[in-house]
């Protein structure tokens, strides 16, 4: 038979646990029809279920055994490769008429053992008699076989579907750190390039520092998730490399409580809300001020703040672009979509300034 490249039906599932609850739905819908049968003939309702439901579980033993059976066959020899539960609509009508066959002999021979009764004469009667019970017996077959096809289509489909979101957000995230990291240097390269104007002793030490700083955050940058104490270990490593550049006018605090320190977030996180927090609240104010980074958990909320005591919201952006907040508003929504936000809002003690929230579900 020729090969059949339609979408595979029946997703991956565990096989004990997909033949019970397959063999539970056949079960249900040979009572529905036994039920229909008996309502409409004479026939005793105890009879029609002594050997409608042995003949629809023997029945669908056989074609959905078959079905397995026949996949494997067919995908051992190349003659279908888009499915291993699936060996294409051909070869299951064959199953499905080997298979009603069988069942419909075994299920007849435990209804006489049930019920007494002798239906031999059903099989050796004639070919008329054979034909109209063999009939009889694959409708069950024909609309279970049918109901799981279906099924099967739609499950594959979302999960075809799923994948696909999942791997465009993947590239999405991709895009989004390649984006930042080029854009955390430039800014740094910005600054160095004042300092050497300015205090060329200054510059060589921030640059030794930069090109420490930049090995460990590339590499760190690599990895889709790494513990809370490393993004704080690279927030410390670029808050000492602006401390080159603004002396005394930065003071710095960092509090990350033990239990939190291996919580898993995505890196580069904190930064862009750092080099924000100095560039448009610390560097415009004459005395500088303090930036205070602090981990919290509220319930199964993660709560990650940066704090600055510099001009408030309330002073103009200047020449940037907030950048980085768009990055990781945008990476925050691409990872955990609506359960993740970041939040601006002044300070409303006495030292003024900004705060920065950002709150994202706490993975175990």
């Amino acid at each position: 038979m020729p090969a059949m490249d339609t979408p595979a039906p029946f997703p991956p599932t565990p096989p004990r646990r997909g033949l019970l609850a397959r063999g539970v739905r056949v079960m249900l819908i040979g009572t529905l029809i036994t039920t229909l049968f008996t309502l409409a003939s004479p026939q005793a309702p105890a009879i029609s279920f002594a050997y409608g439901l042995p003949v629809t579980f023997c029945c669908w033993l056989f074609i959905d055994g078959g079905r397995l059976l026949a996949a494997r066959w067919v995908n051992r020899r190349g003659l279908v490769t888009h499915d291993a539960q699936w060996p294409g609509w051909p070869w299951m009508a064959a199953v499905l008429v080997l298979g009603t066959l069988l069942g419909a002999a075994l299920g007849h021979a435990l209804g006489d053992r049930l019920t007494g009764q002798d239906t031999g004469r059903l099989w050796f009667g004639g070919a008329q008699g054979l034909l109209t019970m063999l009939l009889l017996c694959m409708i069950p077959g024909i609309v279970a076989t049918w109901f799981f096809y279906t099924r099967g289509r739609i499950a594959a489909i979302e999960a075809q579907a799923e994948q696909a979101q999942r791997q465009a957000a993947e590239a999405q995230l991709r895009l989004l750190e390649a984006q930042l990291e080029p854009h955390m240097l430039f800014n740094t390269l910005a600054n160095l390039r004042v300092l050497i104007a300015l205090d060329p002793p200054r510059a060589q030490a921030m640059l030794d520092q930069l090109i420490a700083f930049l090995r460990a955050t590339l590499n760190a940058s690599r990895a889709g998730r790494h513990a809370l104490s490393a993004e704080f270990s690279r927030v410390a490593d670029y808050l000492a490399l602006m401390q080159v550049r603004m002396g005394e006018r930065l003071r710095t605090q960092l509090e990350l409580p033990d239990e939190l320190a291996a919580a898993p977030v995505p890196p580069l996180l904190l930064q862009p809300l750092v080099e924000n927090a100095i560039r448009h609240g610390l560097e415009p104010s004459v005395d500088g001020g303090r930036i205070a980074v602090t981990a919290s958990r509220d319930g199964p909320t993660l709560l990650l703040r940066v704090r600055d005591t510099g001009v408030g919201l309330a002073a103009p952006a200047g020449d940037g672009t907030r950048f980085g907040l768009q990055q990781v508003r945008e990476r925050l929504a691409t990872l955990y979509g609506e359960r993740a936000s970041l939040t601006l809002e002044a300070a409303a003690d006495a030292e003024g300034g900004t705060i920065a929230t950002v709150r994202l579900p706490l993975a175990p």
